[in-house]
């Protein structure tokens, strides 16, 4: 039996997501066996902060490439990094069960947001992140940080930073839980769409290592990612523009908590919205036509605005 080819980012973290999934493959399919192949992705070389770069999947293009051209038989991502407007002849063949979506904050004084002193150096990579910060506490400096999830850590640890917002599950898949200080509610600091979520993408022609895939699926999951990503697919959300979203799955039942900043933190659309976990496309439509009913589109051109701005002061 030929083993089966695995494209994924070199990194630490995408390595281990990738272990995670080849553990629970070869927990429900005994005997296969796989190779992990990895790839250098656009966002892995460039070290521009992200929302100047003005294009979607800097951290999958290349990955997803090497799938379509049959060099390797699937690949794994962080869902959030993938777009929504896939590939045709690509496709989310699985999503296996989510971690933590939430955002957390990462020092080494043990000090939570509101403990932080006025003026503190606060590290993050996105806008999102980055618009709610400001909004929580105005007093500090919000400053871009790029690299991978350890080095950022490190920045903390040097005094570059005092403080980093990460992705929880990131932390805990590679195994740095421990320097978590605050793990900030889902209602109240909106993560990205996807956050915790891992995806599994095949072509869609491959129908046997699609099902494969799905033998490690998550119904629940992909429920969750669903109404996510029909709301951003509505709403056009991308790293210039920072729309938060994060659907929570009960029994039946999703509640789909979504969002978005003006460009300079003054107007803030939240919205949540419970709908039924056999219709998540249908929930997520119905809160992007909520956003944009309250204005998001205009939000999104104040940002498009003022992100040309910055790029040409760059």
């Amino acid at each position: 039996m030929k083993k089966i080819r695995v494209g994924t980012r070199g990194s630490r973290l995408a390595v281990a997501q990738t272990e995670l999934a080849l553990g629970a493959l070869r927990k429900a399919r005994p005997g296969t066996e796989f190779e992990i192949v990895t790839i250098s992705t656009k966002g892995d070389v460039d070290k521009r902060p992200l929302f100047t770069m003005d294009e979607k999947g800097i951290f999958e293009k290349e990955v997803n490439e090497a799938v379509r051209n049959g060099d390797v038989d699937f690949a794994v991502h962080s869902l959030k990094d993938v777009p929504s407007d896939l590939s045709q002849e690509l496709v989310v063949a699985c999503i296996p069960k989510r971690a933590s979506p939430n955002d957390v904050l990462v020092n080494d004084k043990g000090q939570k947001l509101s403990e932080l002193a006025a003026g503190s150096v606060v590290g993050t990579s996105s806008l999102r992140r980055a618009v709610q910060l400001m909004k929580t506490r105005p007093d500090l400096k919000v400053k871009p940080i790029r690299g991978n999830v350890e080095t950022r850590v490190k920045k903390v640890i040097s005094g570059e930073y005092d403080a980093v917002v990460l992705a929880e599950a990131g932390l805990t898949r590679i195994g740095m839980k421990d320097v978590i200080v605050e793990r900030f509610r889902v209602d109240e600091f909106v993560p990205a769409p996807g956050q915790g979520a891992i995806a599994i993408v095949c072509r869609r022609d491959d129908t046997k290592t699609a099902e494969m895939l799905r033998s490690i699926e998550d119904p629940v999951s992909r429920a969750e990612i669903t109404a996510e990503r029909a709301l951003i697919e509505k709403v056009e959300g991308g790293c210039r523009f920072p729309l938060g979203a994060v659907a929570v799955a009960r029994d039946d039942r999703i509640t789909l908590y979504a969002s978005v900043f003006s460009a300079d933190g003054a107007k803030n659309i939240r919205t949540k919205t419970t709908g039924s976990a056999k219709n998540p496309d249908k929930l997520g439509t119905k809160v992007a036509d909520d956003l944009l009913a309250q204005g998001a589109a205009e939000l999104a051109e104040g940002w498009r605005k003022a992100v040309e701005e910055w790029n040409k002061k760059a």
